[in-house]
Order: structure tokens, then sequence, then C-alpha cells
């Protein structure tokens, strides 16, 4: 058993969260029990996602997407009461981690997504991703199975690069706008979460290979790798709550 505030003051450190200016504020959003013995985490704040994780018997959850963002208006609606209740209904405390979770060099979504694919980290990419480098240069369509297999299912891809692929970069999420910064300072190919309008003509144009393989699916591997941390610190069980969602 461990106290909940030990945690949130554990993860905010290990994140550096005061190094990034955030759409929603990073770590406690909603207080629950104080003591947790399992912690359960999840890629969105939800309702469904809420009410699981009190049948799961957790008392702290942890989330990528929150459910305070700057950018909505004040007002507590609907799908806020509903998740508000759900949380004081179980007594469940959140937290969540947003770009500090995306821009980690080891737990985060970009360095976790990399892991998995054999690409070596050589540095930072934009204002949270990733500059990699795959060990032996790849294809386009051995590379996308690669994808494919741990998104689980087909991303979207606009394969416009050189034949062998070398240099990588990765931002996960919403950071299709990146495209022509990683065609700019010489990617091979650029991975993220959901294209933009203009990405067919500008990967096109630059020369460079896209892939939008999903907002969620690229970004459910950084909780998993914070929850496992903190699990592991704390003594506490932990469990990943998956809740597909096609964007």
């Amino acid at each position: 058993m461990a106290h909940r505030d030990e945690i949130v003051r554990y993860a905010d450190e290990l994140l550096e969260v005061e190094r990034f200016p955030e759409f929603g504020p990073p770590g406690l959003q909603v207080v629950g029990t104080s003591e947790v013995t399992k912690l359960v985490c999840g890629v969105s704040a939800s309702r469904e996602l809420f009410e699981r994780a009190v049948a799961a018997e957790a008392q702290l959850v942890l989330v990528h997407h929150g459910i305070f963002w700057r950018n909505e208006p004040l007002v507590v609606d609907r799908r806020q009461q509903g998740r508000l209740e759900a949380l004081f209904a179980g007594e469940l405390s959140l937290i969540a981690y947003h770009l500090a979770l995306d821009a980690h060099p080891e737990l985060g979504n970009s360095a976790q997504l990399a892991a998995v694919l054999g690409i070596e980290r050589e540095g930072e990419f934009g204002a949270v991703g990733l500059a990699g480098r795959l060990a032996e240069p790849t294809g386009i369509e051995e590379l996308m199975a690669r994808i494919a297999d741990v998104v689980e299912h087909d991303p979207l891809v606009f394969p416009h690069g050189p034949e062998l692929i070398e240099r990588v970069a990765i931002s996960t999420g919403a950071a299709g706008h990146d495209l022509i910064e990683a065609a700019h300072q010489g990617f091979d190919l650029f991975l993220t979460g959901e294209p933009e309008e203009p990405s067919l003509h500008t990967a096109r144009e630059l020369g460079i290979h896209f892939v939008a393989a999903g907002h969620y699916a690229t970004e459910r591997l950084g909780v998993q790798a914070l929850a496992a941390r903190l699990a592991a610190r704390f003594e506490l069980e932990w469990e990943f709550l998956e809740l597909p969602n096609p964007v």
C-alpha cells in the first residue's frame, strides 16, 4: 500500500512536468482515497474507463488525456458530470500526464514506440518527439508491417520517401503539422498519429514517407510504461484498460 500523494510527487518529478507548457493541469486532477493498492491506466479519460476502474477495484487511475483542458469551456456539462460521478462513486483519484509523458526519453509514447519498432533514439524532434535511426535500412512495406503489428491496425501511409528507410522522426498523437520540419531535417519517414489535410501533397513534394498510425494507437504504450514504473516503485498492482478508438 502506498500514499496517493507520494505516487503523484514521484511521477511529477520523474516526468519533469514543470518543463512543459500544458493544455491541462498535469498530475493530480481529481482527489479520491489517499491509500493506493491498485493502479489502472488508460489512454483517455472517459466515464466508461472510470466505471471499469471501479469494477477492477482500483484506487488510482492514470491517463494520458485527462478531463480538464484549457481550450474547453469551464462548464460541468453532462459529459463531465458523468465522469466525476463515476470517480466520486468509486473514491478514485485521477492523475494525467500529457506532453511530459509524450516527451520522456524512456517512458514516453515516442520512446516506447521507437523501442518496439527497433528504432534507436538519437535525440529530440520537435516539441516532444524523437529522432531515431533504424539499425538496418528497411523498405517501406517491411516497416509498415512492423508498425501495423504494434498498433493492431493498418496505418494511413503516403509512401513518397526513399526506397530504404534509415532516419525516422516520431511524434505521436496529433502531430501531423511536424511533417514539413521532418522533411526539412532530412528524415526518410515521419510517424505520427493523425494526418492533416495537406499531408499527402507535402509528403509527395518533399519526398518523405508519412505514416499516421492513429492518435489512440500511438499513445497506448506511454501510460503502460509509466504505470509499470509506478507499480514497481510503490509495490502496487496495475492493469491497462483497453478502450479501442479508431481515431
